[in-house]
């Protein structure tokens, strides 16, 4: 038993929560840990255990707040200790987004308009004090995972003096156009997995059927970048006329509702397309990095479906060809079509 599950059950025992109700909740992308416990009234609560030196659990906390002060459907905090990382949370039961999506296809529209209704109150918000803003420094830190751990690292790949001269033109490309759109809240990490479908006795479901997790990463930036995250999710894929007409009606409620958003949807779909491109490269440096660096090598099996949403994309905008043509000669076997509008 590791150090840090140690001090975890000394201090859920300083709570009076038994340690043997202690199990494993769900897997994280980053070092944070997520375990369920059972209270002597049958009832669970999740701790979230964020090495300190690692995961800093302020940003969290102050997130959550301006959240749940918006009436997001975020989890309750019931205790912390700042200084070990745990955190005592409500629980929001086990059931993803993209566990409902696979069990009942035939909902999959309704519960992605319920995602899209949940991201609109997050957009609509004011700036919180807290968030911080997606600048061109973020953005191009995010960028250079891509030749470091995707290229680099899984293709052993190395660029010539051309290719890379394309490569920081077109990430200069991609940013400019981000920063270019109306800003917002960014939840940064709006998919499938960070989606719980909320139990139907759940104190917070008045407030919408979906609990929102994993915003310790927001800020304030390019308002597609999530619908992005959530329509051209990593690990679920759907045709592009299903989720063209969600975008459809995203973009006409956003309006309704007063969002900061394009006045012409084919403005939004351009910078939706141009988000995706940003983001999909990201996630490709990404996953990379969790397969090599810290060995969650059932990250690589994804890259496929993401390489798909570059393609898609890139054949599409002639400022994006020369990214393309790398793609081409990178993956040949890969060589698709889309449609174009």
């Amino acid at each position: 038993m590791d150090e840090r599950r140690l001090a975890l059950i000394a201090w859920l025992h300083d709570l009076g929560i038994a340690s043997d109700s202690l199990t494993p909740a769900s897997e994280d992308a980053s070092f944070r840990r997520y375990w369920r416990v059972r209270l002597n009234d049958g009832t669970t609560r999740i701790v979230m255990d964020a090495p300190p030196e690692k995961e800093a659990i302020q940003p969290w906390l102050q997130i959550r707040a301006c959240l749940a002060e918006a009436n997001v459907p975020v989890p309750t905090v019931e205790a912390v200790a700042a200084e070990l990382g745990f955190v005592l949370l409500s629980d929001f039961g086990s059931e993803t987004l993209a566990t409902r999506l696979n069990s009942q296809p035939e909902t999959t529209h309704e519960w992605y308009a319920e995602a899209l209704a949940t991201l609109l109150v997050l957009q609509k918000q004011p700036r919180p004090a807290a968030l911080p803003e997606y600048d061109a420094a973020k953005l191009k830190a995010e960028l250079r995972l891509f030749p470091e751990w995707y290229l680099g690292r899984h293709l052993g790949v190395t660029l010539t003096a051309t290719e890379q001269q394309m490569l920081e033109q077109s990430f200069t490309a991609l940013i400019e156009r981000a920063q270019a759109q109306p800003q917002v809240f960014v939840h940064r990490d709006y998919h499938s997995r960070n989606l719980m479908v909320l139990p139907d006795n759940h104190p917070l479901r008045p407030l919408g059927a979906l609990g929102v997790l994993d915003f310790q990463d927001a800020v304030w930036g390019p308002i597609t970048y999530d619908p992005v995250s959530l329509l051209r999710d990593a690990y679920l894929e759907w045709p592009e006329e299903f989720t063209l007409d969600l975008l459809v009606r995203y973009w006409q409620q956003a309006r309704r509702l007063g969002v900061p958003i394009h006045e012409r949807f084919d403005d939004f779909y351009a910078d939706y397309e141009w988000m995706g491109v940003q983001r999909h490269l990201k996630v490709l440096g990404i996953f990379a990095r969790l397969a090599y660096r810290d060995g969650k090598t059932g990250y690589l099996d994804d890259l496929p479906r993401v390489r798909r949403y570059l393609w898609k994309a890139l054949m599409r905008y002639t400022a994006l060809k020369p990214l393309l043509r790398l793609f081409e000669r990178l993956h040949p076997e890969e060589v698709q079509v889309a449609l174009t509008f």
